[in-house]
């Protein structure tokens, strides 16, 4: 706990400005004081800038705690530290991968900031009230993350005195409160953010949109079972989650005016981010020749154009080869790593071509999905034919094509069997568990034969598919204005090349009930969504992650020598395990040994 308050020694600030052309690097500077940060302008947006260098880097294959620990994917990294979670092997004595202290730390160093800034001589007035609510900004946006983490945080609404006693230290707030905080920091920051970055240098700093973005999301969670009584339909997991008063910390009482308060925080968020010219990533114009098919190079290309009309906020650290593309690329000759498998469980979430779920589609052949078929290509399973625009363009399966640049080629052909190129073979690293590859993420014109990343993009923190899939589903929640849900779930469906809901559920009795529409809704969510950092946060928030966490995940028999061997469902071998108690995240031990009366999360 004392971490919380101790004063930040060292400064990291940012060698660059958030620019979609010079991107982010974090380096160490001299112990500067706090005077000879604020000594001018430019030391005053270097402690600006250092104030976001607390932002987690999402896109990190080994310390991201949300990218690669749901089940979507299985990879050959399980030696990484992210591969713990997945596994449950996480404490309270060591939780592998936390972000208590840095965001606190984080929280601190805005806190001096906006105490500071005031000072700045040549410094404007107006920018100074813009500097303040970029900080103000992160403070909400910092608290959010612990939120969505740790459940009740401790509020941080000022610098606190380093010298205080351990009795006076804050203890954690209700769930209930800890959002309105946040809320009350995000609309704050909000008033003085711009609409959108006023120059191409600004691009990842904060503004209104990201803000309201950011507001409705977290608004989204509240409303979702774990945090609101357990739902409708299932009772709370936090019956003696109680504070030294009595008081609960996680309401156990289901209240659906929550999702109307979430509807109308992303019906704004949605209205901003017109206003500031944001919308689908469609008919892109991207100077490429691959995905030849226009609908499957906009779904490829909406996530690493860097000028990408969809992206409400990117972040912007660059990328090593050790991070998310070459984790996910086919292996050459020593270069990338091949090694980010799809599982079963989301091969089987993409829709047919007709816009319905493969089990449902009286035009799919269900029964037969795991049979083998030739093609052009050569034989495949049937699972990977007669599946939608986001299927192909994400999805690398044997005998299919994969689109990277490797010298003249602006494409190799995928084949997963055992002593294929990309099959396993005699490797114990370096392959796809799953005998499928991932695509979503990696740039078509990546270079693989060289030991540096050839291109580099911003990383989708929010987009406005998203936030159109968060109206949609508050809507169906709070149970009313279907219509308009499955307007905006329509419009994400359309970009993506498939049928809207009434043309594809209508032949087989239609999707107008609450039910029905929660599975759509979470179903687009699986999809449209894969591998962008929220399947972790989702089936926790929905309360049934023990259902989808805790059984060993399925692929292709990596080990098959031929077509009939290989395509057969087989188990993979790295084992997965979760209990009630990994809903939440602990908090560090070394923080409750510091505070006894810092109540830890229930079962750690």
């Amino acid at each position: 706990m004392k971490k919380l308050i101790t004063y930040l020694t060292v400064i990291v600030i940012f060698s660059t400005v958030f620019s979609c052309e010079d991107y982010l690097e974090i380096v160490p500077d001299e112990r500067p004081t706090e005077e000879d940060a604020f000594r001018n302008p430019n030391a005053a947006l270097g402690y600006l800038y250092s104030c976001y260098s607390y932002i987690p880097k999402q896109r990190s294959g080994t310390s991201s705690i949300d990218l690669m620990t749901a089940d979507e994917i299985v990879t050959a990294f399980e030696h990484e530290t992210f591969a713990k979670f997945p596994r449950g092997e996480y404490t309270a004595s060591s939780p592998v991968i936390s972000y208590w202290d840095d965001l606190y730390k984080g929280i601190r160093q805005c806190y001096i900031f906006i105490n500071n800034v005031g000072a700045v001589a040549d410094l404007d007035n107006s920018t100074k009230t813009l500097y303040k609510a970029e900080a103000n900004f992160l403070i909400g946006y910092y608290h959010f993350l612990l939120l969505r983490m740790y459940g009740p945080v401790v509020i941080a609404d000022q610098q606190f005195d380093i010298n205080m006693s351990v009795a006076d230290y804050p203890l954690r707030s209700t769930y209930d409160a800890s959002i309105d905080f946040i809320v009350e920091k995000l609309d704050e920051a909000s008033q003085d953010l711009p609409l959108q970055p006023v120059s191409q240098s600004d691009y990842g700093r904060a503004t209104s949109v990201i803000a309201k973005s950011v507001k409705a999301r977290m608004l989204l969670y509240a409303a979702s079972p774990l945090f609101n009584g357990g739902g409708q339909d299932m009772a709370s997991l936090y019956g003696n989650f109680l504070d030294d008063e009595g008081n609960q910390l996680i309401s156990t009482t289901y209240n659906k005016e929550k999702w109307k308060r979430a509807a109308d925080a992303c019906k704004e968020a949605i209205d901003i981010a017109g206003a500031a010219g944001i919308e689908l990533y469609e008919n892109s114009t991207y100077n490429s020749d691959l995905p030849s098919d226009p609908i499957e190079k906009d779904l490829r290309y909406v996530f690493v154009d860097k000028n990408s009309s969809e992206i409400i906020w990117g972040e912007t650290r660059k990328e090593t080869i050790y991070d998310f593309q070459f984790k996910s690329t086919p292996t050459v000759s020593g270069f990338a790593w091949n090694g980010v498998g799809p599982t079963l469980t989301i091969l089987e979430s993409f829709y047919t071509k007709n816009g319905l779920p493969i089990s449902k589609d009286p035009e799919y052949n269900y029964g037969n999905r795991y049979n083998i078929v030739d093609t052009d290509l050569g034989a495949t399973m049937g699972l990977n034919l007669e599946r939608e625009p986001r299927f192909n363009a994400w999805i690398s399966y044997h005998n299919s094509y994969y689109e990277v640049i490797r010298g003249a080629e602006k494409q190799v052909l995928t084949q997963y069997r055992r002593n294929d190129n990309y099959g396993i073979q005699g490797r114990s690293n370096n392959y796809t568990p799953t005998g499928y590859l991932n695509k979503k993420g990696v740039a078509p014109e990546l270079v693989q034969n060289q030991y540096s990343v050839s291109v580099n993009y911003p990383w989708p923190v929010i987009r406005l598919g998203e936030l159109y899939l968060n109206y949609a589903e508050a809507l169906i929640e709070y149970g009313q204005d279907f219509s308009t849900a499955k307007d905006y779930i329509d419009k994400v469906r359309t970009r993506a090349g498939i049928p809207t809901i009434d043309e594809a559920w209508n032949p087989i009795g239609g999707a107008n009930d609450q039910s029905t529409l929660r599975d759509i809704v979470r179903q687009e969510r699986t999809i449209e969504l894969y591998l962008e950092n929220h399947r972790f946060w989702d089936l926790r928030r929905w309360q049934i992650a023990d259902q989808y966490l805790n059984d060993n995940l399925q692929g292709m028999n990596i080990q098959g020598e031929t077509d009939e061997e290989f395509f057969r469902v087989t188990e993979v071998q790295f084992p997965r395990s979760f209990s009630q108690r990994n809903f939440l995240m602990p908090i560090p031990q070394s923080e409750i040994n510091k505070n006894e009366l810092l109540i830890q999360n229930p079962g750690y």
